[in-house]
């Protein structure tokens, strides 16, 4: 009898963790042993040992996205990883992808989609959803005609939209779980690759390209 997948769950939205162990009690093949609300509940729970598969969502507090996926890959470099995310821009799955993940699937697809990519990122295949690897694809071509924005990594994004919002550097410490220290660089990162002087420039830019409402 084969071993069934031994998966660990990150995300921080309770409801969502919930709804995939509902979603994984129906397949005998994936057992799940653990769960993290955050980069350092992930990062603690993989020291315990017994995951074959980390299904990961990029977007939680404090270390995240490419950062948390570098280290992770750094000290458990046999630990295959699939990033279940919200976000459907190529260029977001090609970074993570770059740093060590396996595979790259979004929210919106149907379960059976996602059982299907655990099966294979398990088995150490790589799993990328058809679309969005056309996409990926193709926007190798017209890499000249990509908005600024897409040159930031994710958290540098997540800033930028957070701060676009009006919100201050304490408040996205405090929701991100980091040091108001490591937004401002942030922050200072992003203004120099975006070329913005003032916060009203980060509003105006995400205003014309539909970054925020």
């Amino acid at each position: 009898m084969t071993q069934a997948i031994r998966l660990m769950i990150a995300d921080d939205h309770a409801i969502m963790r919930e709804g995939l162990k509902q979603i994984f009690l129906l397949d005998d093949g994936i057992d799940v042993v653990g769960e993290a609300a955050d980069g350092g509940q992930v990062l603690e729970r993989l020291r315990e040992g017994g995951i074959d598969l980390l299904l990961l969502d990029i977007s939680m507090p404090g270390i995240s996205g490419e950062d948390l996926i570098n280290r992770i890959t750094l000290q458990y470099p046999a630990l295959r990883i699939l990033v279940l995310s919200m976000y459907n821009e190529p260029q977001i799955a090609r970074r993570v992808l770059y740093c060590g993940a396996l595979g790259y699937i979004t929210k919106d697809k149907n379960p059976e989609a996602l059982l299907s990519a655990i099966r294979q990122v398990a088995r150490g295949a790589r799993y990328i959803d058809h679309e969005l690897a056309q996409e990926i694809i193709f926007s190798q071509y017209q890499s000249g005609d990509r908005p600024p924005h897409e040159n930031l990594t994710m958290r540098e994004r997540q800033i930028m939209i957070m701060l676009a919002h009006g919100e201050s550097i304490n408040a996205i410490a405090d929701a991100l779980v980091i040091s108001n220290k490591t937004v401002s660089t942030y922050k200072s990162r992003l203004m120099k690759k975006m070329k913005f002087t003032t916060n009203a420039d980060i509003v105006k830019y995400a205003i014309s390209h539909h970054l925020v409402q």
